[in-house]
């Protein structure tokens, strides 16, 4: 672990990919305590004990503000990695207001304005506003996704935002109607706007060349779920191709189904009809 992140550097994506995924067992924090004791300036440690405590606080095994202590400490030792604020992110898009989730974007932003993990977080939470709006298509997610994708370089994988805002909203206004709902049926997917949003970051994906981005599994397993629920079935099958067995638990699981099952399904149908 020490090596690996080591040799991660600077690339912000890869290196909050990676310490997010690392502090997520239980025995993370009690660990990254232990490399601290063996080398207390260590940044390394400090960023790792910060995300395994708020993985812990989400998990109600740890208070919230030991948690932002530990973040705290970890930015004031690294005050350009924006990962101690990615933690401290990630822990409010549960617990915060809505005033400090987005204070703690801008810290991010203003270290790695493209961060993809922080994007998503702030995607996730603006779309459970307004519920009673349902599908209101000037709802501000939809503005904040396509600002965010518009303000990116042209090769930015935050291209897909406006696909993954449509199904962050979906999962609200399906799990606020009180029981299961499937998708494909839901008719989320075929508005003439949702339709383009599509049509736009599946065009992008066919000319992408990040296949090494940190997070691209994510971002294909969203696209080829909205283009199933769209019932574009051969460019499902190719995304599905792309993926492999590498499934995500978002946004298969939405908003309430067994996201492995989910899954299969859906590329078993895709694979089967071209």
């Amino acid at each position: 672990m020490r090596s690996l992140l080591s040799a991660t550097g600077d690339d912000w994506d890869r290196r909050g990919h990676r310490l997010v995924v690392l502090g997520e067992p239980p025995s993370s924090a009690a660990w990254a305590r232990d490399w601290l004791l063996a080398e207390p300036d260590s940044t390394d440690a400090a960023a790792l004990l910060a995300c395994a405590a708020v993985r812990a606080a989400l998990r109600g095994k740890e208070r919230p503000e030991s948690a932002r202590a530990a973040c705290l400490v970890a930015a004031g030792r690294a005050p350009h990695d924006p990962t101690p604020w990615l933690a401290q992110l990630l822990l409010a898009r549960t617990l915060g207001t809505e005033e400090e989730v987005v204070r703690l974007f801008d810290e991010v932003r203003v270290r790695h304005p493209e961060h993809h993990h922080a994007h998503h977080l702030m995607v996730a939470r603006l779309a459970e506003r307004h519920v009673a709006a349902g599908q209101d298509p000037l709802h501000e997610v939809y503005d904040f996704a396509s600002w965010a994708a518009e303000q990116a370089p042209a090769d930015s994988p935050l291209a897909v935002l406006p696909v993954v805002a449509h199904t962050e909203r979906y999962r609200v206004l399906a799990a606020a109607a009180g029981r299961p709902a499937d998708p494909v049926t839901s008719g989320h997917w075929t508005s003439r706007r949702a339709r383009q949003v599509m049509k736009a970051a599946f065009d992008w994906w066919l000319e992408w060349e990040g296949e090494d981005h940190p997070r691209n599994r994510l971002d294909l397993n969203f696209l080829a779920h909205a283009k199933y629920c769209e019932g574009r079935s051969a460019e499902a099958a190719a995304l599905f191709h792309r993926i492999g067995p590498h499934a995500t638990p978002d946004p298969w699981s939405y908003p309430d189904r067994d996201p492995h099952h989910a899954f299969q399904a859906a590329r078993d149908s895709a694979l089967g009809s071209v």
